[in-house]
C-alpha cells in the first residue's frame, strides 16, 4: 500500500525522502512525489511510474530543502496519473501526503467547492489539503488547522503535512493507518516503516491510533486522540540498513526464499526450555489464557489465511481443539456468532492488514475474551490490539509475495498447537515428536534448496502456459492454495487450487496437454488417494508435475515428471512443500520476465479495506 516518507533537519531532506521511497517500493505503487518547503514556497515534483523517474526529474531540475514530505501512490480513488499523485497542495501554500481512505470525501469536496476551493484530482486525499488550509485561514497555526481538520475526516489515515508559512513545522497523524517517526540528532522524520529510515536512524517512536504529532528541529510534542500532551516511548530497532538490500541475489524474493533456514532458527530461537516449548513466549499471561479457553478461531487474509488452514488441520488432528478460521474481510459481514471462550488468533505479516484488524475489533464487540497474533511487525496495530503475541522474527520481508513470512507463521502456528493442545488431548509423546521435527525443520529446508536448478529447469515449461492446477490433500490442500497464489501473483499465469478429492467434481473437464497439473504428495496416510487422482489426469494426456517423498517408487510415465522431497514427518510437510512452490512460482517469473518483487496492481501490506 502507499508508502510516507517525510523529515525535517539542519540539512537537505531530498536525498533522504528518495532513498526512503526507494526502499517502500517493495508496498506497491503506481507513481510517486514529494514536496519540499524552501524560503516562501512550496516546490513538488511527480512521476507516474517508479521512483526512479522521479529521481530522473529531480536530477535534471534539482530541488532542495530542510523540510519535506515524500510519498509512493497505489491508486484506490482516482486511476494512476500525475494529477492524482502525491503530494496534493492547497493554493501553493500547504502541501498534504495520506495513506488510507476519507469515506466521506464526497461531501467534504462539495463543502469545499462551495468556499471556492478548485479540485485539480480524483483523490479523497485533496479534500483534506483544501480543508487544511481552509483552517488556516481562521488560525495561522498548522498544528491546529490540522487538528480542526482530522476532526472532520471519517475513515483511515497517515498524514504528513507541511506549509510555507511555517517552514520550521511538519504535522503528522494516524488513524488506522500506521506511521512512525525517527529520532535523529537534530532532525526528525516520519515513515509508513522502519525500512525507509534506516539509513538515517534507528531510533523510532511509534504513533498510537489517534495521534497527532508537531516536529520541528529541536523538539517533538505528540498529542493524543484526547489532545493530551504524552510522551511515546523511543525503540530502538535491531534491523540494519543492509537488511533490507539484495545482497548477491537478483531478486528480494529470491533472497528471502534463502533466508527461510534463518529466519525459522530465529522464531524457534529462546523458546523452548530442555527441548519444551513455554507458554510465556506468548507473554506472561499465556498459560492463564490457555487454560480458559474451549476454542480457537482464526482471523487472517492471503497467505497468511492459508497459514491458517493448515493450523486448523494441526489443531483438530492432533490436540483435539476445535477450530474455525475465517477470511477475515468476510468475517464482520457474515453476523458470526462466537463464544466469550474462544482463542482469537489473527496472522499478519505486517500487523496492520486492514480487514485482519477490522475483523479482530469485530470479534471483541461480540465478546470475545481473548485475542492473540501471530505478527513480524513489533508494535503494529494488531499486536497493541492482543492479549498474547508471538513475533516470528522473520526479519524484513520486501517481496510482495510472501516466502519466509509465510513459513515462520507455519511454524509459529504450531507452536501454538503444543501450547494449547496441552489442555486438551495432545500427548506428551506426541508433542516431543512435533519439537524434534521443528528443531530438524532448517537442516531440512536447506536439503529442499538443493532442489533449486532442477526447478529453475523444470519451469521452462511454463514459457507459454496460461493456466495451472494444482492439487494437494489434508495439510497440503492449503499448501496447493499457497502455490497457486504464488504462480498468479508474479507470473500472471491463471492458477487454482483444489482439493485432490474433487477432482471429479468439476476441475477434470480442464485438464488436457495445455493445462500443467501440479500435486504435492508427501507420503502420508492419503497417498493412495491421491495417486488415484494424478493417475486420472495422467490418463487424460494432462502434464503432471509431482513433488513427492524421495522414499516413494513410482512407475514412470511420458508425461509425469517426479521431483524428489528429501523426506520429513508429516506434521511439518506443509512447511517442507511449500519452498518447491515457491521455487517454482519465482523461476517461471523470471522466465515470463515480470516484476517479482513488485508485481502489477499488488501492495504489500493491504492496510485499506
Amino acid at each position: 500500500m502507499c508508502g510516507i516518507v517525510g523529515g525535517i533537519a539542519q540539512r537537505n531532506v531530498v536525498p533522504i525522502l528518495m532513498e526512503g521511497l526507494r526502499r517502500l517500493e517493495y508496498r506497491g505503487y503506481d507513481s510517486a512525489g514529494l514536496a519540499v518547503v524552501n524560503g516562501e514556497q512550496v516546490f513538488r515534483k511527480r512521476a507516474l511510474g517508479k521512483v526512479s523517474v522521479l529521481q530522473e526529474m529531480i536530477d535534471q531540475d534539482p530541488v532542495g530543502g530542510t523540510l519535506g514530505i515524500a510519498h509512493t501512490r497505489w491508486a484506490t480513488h482516482g486511476k494512476p496519473s500525475t494529477d492524482n499523485a502525491h503530494p496534493h497542495i492547497s493554493r501553493d501554500s500547504v502541501a498534504v501526503v495520506h495513506n488510507g481512505i476519507i469515506e466521506n470525501h464526497d461531501l467534504l469536496r462539495t463543502s469545499l467547492k462551495e468556499n471556492g476551493y478548485h479540485f485539480t484530482s480524483e483523490t479523497d486525499t485533496e479534500v483534506i489539503v483544501h480543508k487544511i488550509h481552509d483552517q488556516l485561514q481562521e488560525s495561522p497555526d498548522l498544528l491546529t488547522a490540522v487538528k480542526k481538520t482530522v476532526k472532520t475526516l471519517e475513515g483511515a489515515y497517515a498524514l504528513g503535512v507541511v506549509s510555507k508559512d511555517q517552514p520550521d513545522t511538519l504535522v503528522t497523524c494516524r488513524k488506522g493507518s500506521p506511521l512512525v517517526i525517527g529520532v535523529g540528532i537534530g532532525e526528525y522524520f516520519i515513515a509508513s516503516d522502519v525500512a525507509a529510515l534506516l539509513p538515517v536512524t534507528q531510533r523510532f517512536i511509534f504513533l498510537e491510533e489517534g495521534d497527532i504529532a508537531e516536529l520541528k528541529v529541536d523538539s517533538l510534542v505528540i498529542y493524543d486522540k484526547t489532545d493530551h500532551i504524552v510522551e511515546r516511548p523511543i525503540k530502538e530497532s535491531q534491523l540494519t540498513a543492509d537488511a533490507v538490500e539484495k545482497g548477491p541475489y537478483r531478486h528480494y524474493m529470491l533472497k528471502e526464499i534463502y533466508e527461510q533456514p534463518w529466519a525459522i532458527t530465529q522464531t524457534l530461537e529462546g523458546r523452548f526450555v530442555d527441548n519444551r516449548f513455554q507458554d510465556n513466549a506468548f507473554g506472561h499471561k499465556a498459560a492463564e489464557v490457555f487454560d480458559s479457553i474451549k476454542s480457537v478461531q482464526i482471523l487472517a487474509c492471503g497467505t497468511s489465511y492459508h497459514a491458517g488452514l493448515v493450523a486448523k488441520y494441526w489443531f483438530e488432528k492432533f490436540a483435539r481443539v476445535p477450530c474455525n478460521i475465517d477470511v477475515a474481510s468476510e468475517f464482520r459481514y457474515r453476523n458470526p456468532v462466537i463464544q466469550p471462550d474462544t482463542l482469537v488468533v489473527t496472522i499478519s505479516q505486517s500487523g496492520e492488514t486492514a480487514d485482519t484488524l477490522a475483523a479482530l475489533l469485530e470479534a471483541k464487540k461480540l465478546g470475545v475474551k481473548y485475542a492473540l497474533t501471530i505478527c513480524n511487525a513489533p508494535e503494529s496495530s494488531l499486536v497493541r490490539e492482543s492479549d498474547l503475541v508471538l513475533m516470528t522474527r522473520a526479519g524484513p520481508e520486501i517481496g510482495v509475495a510472501s516466502t519466509k513470512a509465510f513459513t515462520t507463521q507455519l511454524v509459529s502456528l504450531l507452536m501454538l498447537v503444543i501450547a494449547v493442545g496441552r489442555r486438551f488431548q495432545l500427548t506428551e509423546e506426541i508433542e516431543q515428536h512435533i519439537s524434534s521435527e521443528l528443531f530438524a525443520l532448517p537442516g531440512n529446508l536447506e536439503k529442499v534448496l538443493q532442489l533449486d536448478q532442477q526447478i529453475q529447469n523444470l519451469s521452462e515449461q511454463f514459457a507459454e502456459k496460461q493456466n495451472a492446477l494444482f492439487l494437494g490433500r489434508g495439510t497440503q490442500y492449503p499448501i496447493a492454495m499457497e502455490g497457486a497464489l504464488k504462480l498468479k501473483e508474479i507470473s500472471y499465469i491463471h492458477a487454482e487450487a483444489y482439493p485432490a478429492g474433487e477432482l471429479k467434481h468439476g476441475p477434470l473437464a480442464l485438464i488436457d496437454a495445455e493445462m500443467p497439473v501440479i500435486t504435492v504428495a508427501p507420503n502420508n496416510s492419503l497417498l493412495e488417494k491421491l495417486k488415484s487422482n494424478m493417475q486420472e489426469v495422467s490418463a487424460r494426456g494432462g502434464q503432471l508435475i509431482v513433488f513427492m517423498d524421495e522414499s516413494l517408487e513410482t512407475e514412470p510415465a511420458e508425461n509425469v515428471q517426479i521431483i524428489k522431497v528429501p523426506k520429513v514427518a508429516n506434521v511439518v510437510s506443509p512447511i517442507i512443500y511449500t519452498i518447491p512452490l515457491q521455487l517454482l512460482s519465482y523461476h517461471v517469473a523470471v522466465l515470463k520476465g515480470t516484476d517479482v518483487d513488485q508485481p502489477r496492481n499488488l501492495a504489500k501490506s493491504v492496510t485499506v479495506e
